[in-house]
């Protein structure tokens, strides 16, 4: 007889996934198709919404049509996890997109964001929400999108509108049009969410215009959100669980206990630090943010350090510069070289996020000499991530009031030994790096089996992590890496305020 298996849909930035897993957690068979982004002007992301859809439609049915029968037969739950804070609108009529999906990193509405700093309720809005007034969010891309976008004001002053980020979109279009809704820890990053009542925000709901009719039902992360719909693929498999895919990678990486960190480096890398059962508001641009919730009432809560640019990076030595041919060789170029001597790569290429909040920000490579190689290039650009990363390490710690013991990591980048030594290196913590490096799917996926009652502990599968794991230890001494990080702070402050108005 087949074991039960747990289907993970992992909608990201760059592609779409579905991945098939045992209760154990690990992956048994996964089919992934790329999705556009395309860059319509400075500081503009987007994709098509229903080019989200049809690439998680095709990963689904790619990924049925290789399963065996009973494979097929034995799934018995469904987690979705996604990118968050891309924002999709579309008509509950007919279920059409209207206008593009602002992308997570669209900065195109940094001018109403400045506005918005300047409300007499600002700080409160920041305070109830945990998250500070940016771009980044949600809630500025639907003023934006319904300002912009003459049918979607239509369609508002009508009752026909539907606003929701990317799992919203994907329940819709997974249960045929029948359910509008959005889990605690997607509608967390949307600057509309009570942090603490887990309820929409009246105050915030008004600032942007909003009725709360458009917006989708919140449910718990871990519960109910019906079923696949007929004729898709995987049809009648019920869906138990959703997930940012942050808060997802958190809870694969199993750190499911206050202090525990993790940090994924996908198309950004993102600092997620779980503070467990009450949000804890932190100084320094760390983020509050819901981690997961349950049908009991219970929740977990994270602080997030976010830098917006980590796998586009590599992306930009492949597809701008043309230093690689494929993203897994920027390990071995970067390594023929034993130093960025004193070349430095900040990768700021759309703002920066974690601490300083700057939508203006932009990528700087500085240090160049007549001896700089493409070698040397690619090593700064992957000790830039790492850098970065260890500022929103060093901002946590200081919030907390009390240092990180260990970083586990994950994400496609994190295959780089070069990128985590340098990040041991420069945070001078221990590094831990999974032999699955896809952690996202599988969070979402332990988490729908939890719900589906086939996950029953999830400690030995903890200790199955911890066993199996990399580990890349400091080889800096303390004066090496304050002198390191100290010049790195340096070509930070030199990239603040460049673009446009905010260039001094």
């Amino acid at each position: 007889m087949t074991e039960p298996l747990l289907l993970a849909l992992d909608q990201g930035t760059s592609s779409s996934r579905a991945v098939l897993f045992n209760p154990q957690g690990e992956p048994l068979a996964s089919a992934q198709v790329p999705l556009a982004i395309h860059y319509p002007a400075d500081g503009w992301v987007e994709q098509q919404a229903r080019a989200i859809w049809e690439s998680q439609f095709q990963a689904m049915h790619e990924l049925e049509r290789a399963l065996t029968p009973s494979q097929r037969r034995a799934v018995c739950a469904c987690g979705v996890t996604n990118q968050r804070e891309t924002t999709v609108l579309w008509r509950r009529s007919d279920g059409a997109a209207i206008g593009p999906a602002l992308v997570w990193q669209d900065r195109r509405t940094t001018d109403l964001c400045r506005r918005w700093q300047q409300r007499p309720d600002a700080a409160e809005w920041q305070q109830r929400t945990g998250l500070v007034l940016d771009p980044y969010f949600s809630a500025s891309k639907v003023r934006w999108l319904l300002d912009h976008t003459p049918a979607a004001a239509d369609a508002q002053r009508s009752g026909d509108l539907c606003i929701g980020t990317v799992d919203s979109w994907l329940l819709w279009q997974l249960s045929g049009g029948e359910l509008h809704a959005s889990d605690h820890s997607n509608a967390s990053r949307t600057l509309l969410l009570d942090l603490e009542q887990r309820t929409w925000l009246p105050q915030a709901l008004a600032a942007v215009g909003l009725s709360g009719e458009e917006l989708p039902q919140l449910r718990p992360s871990r519960g109910g959100f019906g079923r696949i719909a007929a004729g898709l693929p995987f049809a009648g498999v019920p869906i138990t669980a959703v997930l940012g895919d942050q808060q997802a990678a958190t809870y694969g990486q199993l750190c499911l206990a206050a202090g525990q960190a993790k940090c994924t480096y996908g198309t950004g890398a993102f600092l997620v630090v779980n503070v467990g059962e009450k949000p804890v508001r932190a100084e320094g641009g760390l983020l509050s943010t819901v981690g997961w919730s349950d049908a009991s009432g219970s929740a977990s809560y994270c602080l997030e350090g976010s830098l917006f640019n980590a796998g586009t990076v590599v992306q930009w030595l492949r597809d701008g510069l043309g230093l690689i041919s494929t993203a897994s060789d920027v390990d071995a170029l970067a390594a023929s070289v034993p130093s960025s001597g004193e070349l430095m790569l900040v990768p700021a290429f759309t703002g920066w996020g974690t601490p300083h909040w700057d939508p203006s920000a932009r990528g700087l490579l500085i240090g160049l000499t007549r001896d700089t190689s493409a070698a040397h290039v690619a090593r700064a650009a992957l000790e830039g991530i790492a850098l970065a990363v260890s500022t929103l390490v060093e901002t946590a710690e200081a919030a907390l009031a009390t240092p990180l013991l260990e970083l586990a990591v994950d994400g496609g980048a994190a295959a780089s030994d070069v990128l985590m030594q340098a990040q041991a290196d420069c945070s001078g913590l221990s590094v831990r790096r999974p032999p699955h490096l896809e952690s996202t799917a599988r969070g979402v996926a332990l988490m729908a089996g939890q719900e589906a009652g086939v996950v029953a502990d999830l400690e030995p599968l903890r200790q199955q992590l911890l066993s199996g794991a990399s580990r890349f230890s400091p080889q800096l001494s303390d004066h090496a890496r304050r002198a390191w990080r100290c010049r790195w702070q340096e070509a930070v402050r030199r990239c603040l305020h460049w673009q446009g108005d905010d260039h001094v």
